[in-house]
């Protein structure tokens, strides 16, 4: 049974969670109240059609499945108080590899070619998630600076690779080449939904049960609050942090794959899109305090919002680019909220104006 004490924090909790998008969708009702039009009328539109409606559940949620995997590899990572801010790279990494993969590799089974060539992804992901786990274990090295700088390197990389040894000249534009029918994930009748959601969803749960249930949760969880104390209950802090790195790139690294068999099928400069599947994880892990529960909604939130956009335009007055402010407003109200809960800028805020009015009262009275 829960505490009214603990009932209390969760519930704080969830509206800590909730008010970023609030603020964020009141902040653009009043844009479109200036534009002209009706905010409840848009946004009922924008969670209609893409909720409410076959086409659009099923679009939200193919949209959704890399982005719940890039946003709990962030989770996983930011719990125990790392930050890897290399998942979009490791997301690109995995994908472009499994594309010249689902090319390259012939006569194969299609379920074991897919099999092969989400092993290929993780395995990049993974690669590219090692270096920074080995330098922030064993040499302290701020794993955000080196997983940033790795991020813009890995993409000038696989651009010079897409232009010049992997290109496929027979297309019109920079890419490689289209995977085969056999790697790629089949649409499901008229929809965008393949079986890729499905698969994203199994791998999503088996990740959360070992987040809750198992020892290398606790140890997440351990090393998170405590490294010194975890180090000292003899966990072994310097091979989980290695082992928590290598997990998120692999989810990364799958999150790409998955991407380039469901929905790309070759490798483009704008694979991953703007700002990138592996940015708007770390927005859904944020939003979602990096809980799988709130991960889940979040990804589905965050897609519909993206799926959305096209609806707006189409059946109202208000441009799509509404949906991109509203987007960018979460980012700045998730972002003050972050540096809050990490610094505790009000609540020190507050105790200096307490302290300055009542050292203006004291003045008062000594007058």
């Amino acid at each position: 049974m829960i505490s009214h004490n603990a009932g209390r924090r969760m519930g704080a909790k969830i509206f800590n969670s909730i008010l970023p998008v609030l603020l964020a969708f009141l902040v653009g009702a009043v844009i479109i109240l200036i534009i002209g039009d009706n905010p409840l009328v848009t946004y009922w539109q924008m969670i209609r059609r893409s909720l409410f409606s076959a086409n659009g559940i099923t679009r939200t949620l193919h949209i959704a499945a890399p982005m719940l995997l890039a946003g709990l590899a962030i989770s996983i990572t930011f719990k125990a108080n790392i930050f890897n801010m290399g998942v979009e790279g490791q997301l690109v990494f995995g994908g472009f590899a499994a594309g010249l993969a689902g090319f390259y590799i012939n006569d194969m089974d299609p379920v074991l070619l897919k099999l092969v060539c989400f092993g290929i992804g993780a395995l990049c992901g993974m690669l590219f998630a090692f270096l920074p786990a080995l330098l922030r274990a064993y040499f302290h090295v701020d794993e955000m600076v080196v997983t940033l700088t790795l991020n813009y390197a890995m993409l000038k990389v696989l651009e010079f690779l897409s232009t010049g040894p992997f290109r496929d000249h027979g297309s019109g534009y920079v890419c490689t080449p289209l995977v085969q029918s056999g790697a790629m994930f089949n649409r499901m009748g008229s929809t965008r939904f393949t079986p890729f959601v499905f698969a994203a969803l199994a791998l999503f749960g088996i990740m959360a049960f070992i987040l809750k249930k198992t020892k290398l949760g606790y140890a997440l969880n351990a090393i998170g609050r405590n490294p010194s104390f975890a180090e000292a209950t003899g966990l072994r802090t310097r091979r989980t942090i290695i082992i928590i790195m290598l997990i998120s790139g692999a989810l990364a690294g799958i999150a790409g794959t998955g991407h380039m068999l469901a929905e790309k099928f070759r490798y483009t400069l704008d694979f991953s899109g703007s700002p990138g599947i592996g940015w708007d994880g770390m927005l859904i892990a944020l939003l979602g305090r990096h809980s799988p529960v709130g991960i889940l909604i979040a990804g589905i939130f965050y897609s519909m919002l993206t799926t959305g956009a096209d609806n707006i335009s189409m059946y109202t007055d208000v441009p799509n680019e509404i949906v991109a402010v509203i987007q960018s407003l979460i980012i700045l109200f998730l972002a003050v909220r972050f540096f809050d809960e990490r610094y505790g800028i009000f609540s020190k805020l507050g105790g200096r104006l307490s302290r300055n009015k009542t050292d203006h009262g004291e003045v008062s009275r000594d007058a």
